[in-house]
């Protein structure tokens, strides 16, 4: 092809008998646009005066933009389709891979797409930009169908209505969202996906999840999705599973190709076709959606060929050997890679049990590049302690060992307590463990209730203010749910009875609004101080026989005693800093279901100059039996 000017000449060439009125090139009435064509001086002024349509130059370049009511699509808005594929063993017909909408089950009959174009007066309109990462996250995890009370599957728009301004008003400042993106059976809570590309049909349309995101961000909560790109459903009338009747066209072949014990089919990352399938995927949620990062589900069964099940001693052995897929550590690098060049405020969440070494380090510097890890041993290890040791027998070592990770007080570590995957694989919530279901039954003064909402506190408070900068609460736990969840299967009758979240518990004065009241708190204490964003901790008093632990954050003093009936009227513990402290959060208080042990007139304590914990300074605090206190430096004594 001739270069511009070439090109240009050989017009003017060809045209060169054709009247004057053809050459006009109009241009906001620039000189070099009306090629000296024009003698007329008010001819040449007229043109100059004219204005190009710039507004309808935009829209046709804008592409959706560019209908405005002319443009009617090949596909109408809200066709059911599938795809046709002749192949040597038959004709298919399938949902397409990149359909973004999807009817799984219709009927009982097979599946179809639903082409999702609507024109621009029915599309969503944003309103609202992207909030800010905060330096902390404080991670309001959700599954949208068990979101409402009552026994059905819960849409997007009930969401977007109700439980939106219960988290703001909560205190987290963002939302993580499971189970959104389309699967065929409900009850694998949205594992076992089958449509990358589409938001489940059973909550609503895309749109109506882009206004859940959009008024998310419109309350400053981030959104973040549970992205399932570890294995894939093997369902193969909805699915990827012998999409065009081949075995591999996705996936691997033979055993490779199966997960051990899931029964989902296992992605061939070495592919370059699945490699831009499953990074455009990541890209499109970002470019369509909004949203603002992804918690990878399940690392482990994508990075190791025996699926993550295998001992791990902490042996670095364990992760550099003939198990481990380099291609699905590839992919990895390459998603985090590409979605923080493209969208340099996303955040990207690692849940790997084994916790990779390097799953937070950058590329360069041979990490796979995520911005934090989810360490699951915590939640297991209060489990454990809950369900098999006496509180008596408690190990504070263990505690604080446990919490703190392998990687010391990480500033990349994201903890729980309990989050979904306790209260949806059969297991009970902590509140139905410590209370069973009859928190709103019993007296406050009942000792098992005390007992439980003594420790349903502490383990929350501890192991959100301990570590890293990163905590996640399921929906309903932060107030003592008192039901686990179980979602409707043959095995209960296709009951809906506890795929529910009960938020009427909240509308009476009680144990659950005391508990929200203290988890409101514990939030408050990051939204007005900023602790877990500013400083990390400095653990210096864990005493296995006095069950007692402390540590400091910055100016902020935290204390537990988990020792279930040994009371201290004083207690010393180090401090950095002479001077004021003063308690700013007690679990004990009544308010909190607490025994209100510590009068108000004690909640302000002097330090005393006596090296205790290797500290210069001390405090002396009164701490009864299964309480924890927060106390802030209010007034500096220099010496």
């Amino acid at each position: 092809m001739p270069d511009a000017e070439t090109q240009y000449r050989m017009w003017k060439e060809k045209h060169k008998d054709d009247p004057s009125s053809n050459l006009h090139v109009i241009d906001s009435g620039k000189e070099y646009d009306i090629f000296n064509v024009i003698d007329d001086p008010v001819s040449r002024a007229k043109y100059r005066a004219k204005k190009p349509p710039i507004a309808y130059w935009f829209e046709t370049r804008k592409g959706r933009k560019a209908w405005l009511k002319k443009y009617a699509p090949a596909i109408p808005h809200g066709s059911k389709y599938r795809v046709y594929l002749n192949t040597p063993n038959g004709p298919l017909e399938r949902i397409p891979a990149w359909a973004t909408y999807v009817n799984p089950e219709a009927d009982g009959n097979q599946g179809y797409a639903i082409h999702w174009e609507p024109p621009p007066e029915d599309a969503y309109t944003w309103k609202h930009s992207n909030p800010k990462v905060s330096k902390s996250l404080r991670i309001y995890e959700a599954h949208i169908g068990i979101s409402g009370s009552e026994p059905k599957i819960a849409s997007f728009s009930e969401f977007t209505e109700k439980v939106l301004p219960y988290v703001k008003e909560a205190g987290y400042n963002a939302i993580q969202l499971i189970g959104v993106v389309e699967h065929k059976d409900y009850f694998t809570v949205g594992y076992r996906v089958t449509n990358m590309f589409a938001v489940s049909s059973r909550y609503g349309t895309p749109e109506d999840f882009k206004r859940l995101v959009d008024e998310a961000h419109g309350l400053g909560l981030l959104v973040f999705m549970d992205i399932v790109h570890s294995y894939s459903a093997a369902d193969e009338m909805v699915g990827l599973s012998l999409f065009d009747g081949s075995n591999d066209c996705y996936f691997h072949t033979g055993k490779r190709g199966q997960h051990k014990f899931w029964g989902t089919r296992m992605f061939k990352y070495e592919d370059l076709d699945v490699l831009h399938y499953l990074l455009s995927n990541l890209n499109w949620w970002v470019v369509e959606y909004h949203v603002d990062g992804f918690n990878f589900h399940s690392l482990a069964s994508m990075m190791y060929t025996h699926n993550g099940f295998a001992s791990f001693t902490g042996d670095m052995e364990e992760f550099y050997n003939q198990y481990v897929d380099r291609s699905a550590l590839l992919y990895l690098i390459l998603a985090n890679e590409i979605l923080h060049t493209l969208h340099p405020n996303i955040i990207t969440i690692a849940e790997d049990a084994t916790l990779y070494p390097g799953l937070c380090e950058p590329a360069s510097q041979g990490g796979l590049g995520f911005d934090y890890f989810v360490n699951p041993h915590a939640s297991e290890m209060w489990l454990w302690f809950l369900e098999n040791v006496q509180d008596s027998g408690w190990s504070m070592s263990k505690i604080v060992d446990t919490l703190v990770g392998i990687n010391g007080s990480s500033d990349k570590m994201l903890l729980y307590t309990e989050n979904h995957n306790q209260s949806i694989s059969g297991g009970r919530s902590f509140a139905e463990i410590l209370c069973g279901q009859t928190l709103e039954q019993s007296p406050v003064n009942n000792d098992l209730l005390v007992r439980g909402c003594s420790l349903h506190k502490m383990i929350r408070l501890i192991t959100y203010s301990i570590s890293g900068r990163a905590y996640l609460n399921f929906m309903g736990n932060e107030f003592g749910h008192p039901k686990r969840v179980e979602f409707p299967m043959e095995s209960n009758g296709f009951s809906f009875s506890l795929a529910n979240r009960d938020w009427d518990l909240l509308a009476r004065e009680g144990v659950h609004q005391n508990l929200l009241s203290f988890d409101k708190d514990m939030m408050d204490l990051e939204k007005t101080e900023r602790i877990i964003s500013r400083w990390l901790p400095n653990i210096h008093h864990v005493n296995d026989t006095n069950m007692v632990i402390s540590y400091l954050r910055g100016p902020f003093l935290f204390i537990f005693n988990f020792h279930p009936t040994n009371s201290y009227e004083r207690y010393n513990v180090g401090v950095e800093e002479a001077g004021e402290y003063k308690v700013i959060l007690n679990s004990d208080e009544k308010k909190y279901s607490g025994q209100g042990s510590i009068a108000q007139d004690q909640y302000l304590r002097k330090t005393m100059s006596r090296r205790v914990d290797g500290m210069r300074n001390c405090i002396e605090v009164q701490l009864p039996s299964r309480s924890t206190q927060v106390y802030k430096l209010t007034r500096i004594l220099r010496v």
